[in-house]
């Protein structure tokens, strides 16, 4: 990623992420340049959709607490930043993953379709927070993963079992915020019930299943929040 510094990752037991009305400078400011960007965007991959998504400010990580606010924009908005290096560095963009382990050791990880905004990268279960994530006025991480989880592999809760805290890997613009679940099954045969959970799907979002076994599996594709998490529990 450009504009990140390198990744600092505290484990948290509570996140308070509070959801609250706010006007992005940067998305009014450079609205024209936006629209064009994504209008391009959309020419090189229809399925693309201006949708509604949250993202993060002023996070504060204090003993094993998370605290940070959210607020709504328009997902133009959101991938001209990421697109353009992050030229706001107050706002980040904070989502949470579910890091699939099997009872092998092995780590189960996703690699994005072509047909999407993220082609080609390779992560755990996740997604960019949205309307949907939000509970009583706050960003619900747990039920985002869950959903996440759910619509990228089938996986249901009762099929697999959560640590109880957050490995949250912060790399400036980037704020993943990664819970452990074991799954009881070994790494192949998990890709299997994925793969074939996936041929059911019309227009999955995921084209291949990938595990890592080790440091010796991590390739460029995957993300440095990514990266870095599985080299601290390699390394544990």
């Amino acid at each position: 990623m450009n504009g990140t510094t390198p990744p600092v990752i505290h484990r948290v037991t509570s996140l308070d992420l509070p959801v609250e009305s706010w006007s992005w400078p940067f998305a009014a400011v450079r609205r024209a340049e936006i629209d064009a960007h994504f209008a391009q965007a959309q020419r090189d991959q229809p399925q693309l959709w201006n949708g509604r998504v949250l993202l993060g400010r002023h996070p504060v990580f204090a003993g094993s607490h998370l605290t940070a606010s959210y607020f709504e924009a328009d997902f133009a908005s959101f991938l001209a930043w990421r697109d353009w290096g992050f030229p706001d560095r107050d706002v980040f963009n904070g989502f949470g993953m579910g890091a699939l382990r099997c009872a092998d050791g092995a780590f189960v990880l996703g690699e994005m379709g072509q047909h999407t905004s993220n082609a080609g990268r390779i992560y755990f279960p996740s997604g960019t927070p949205d309307l949907d994530d939000v509970r009583d006025g706050a960003l619900d991480i747990s039920g985002s993963v869950a959903r996440e989880l759910e619509e990228e592999t089938g996986l249901v809760p009762g099929e697999y079992r959560s640590d109880p805290d957050w490995h949250c890997v912060y790399t400036g613009p980037a704020l993943a915020m990664i819970r452990l679940l074991h799954v009881d099954m070994s790494g192949e045969a998990l890709r299997s019930r994925i793969e074939a959970n996936l041929a059911l799907q019309q227009s999955p979002e995921l084209s291949a299943i990938h595990l890592v076994r080790g440091t010796r599996d991590l390739t460029s594709a995957m993300p440095r929040f990514v990266t870095a998490f599985i080299e601290a529990q390699f390394a544990a």
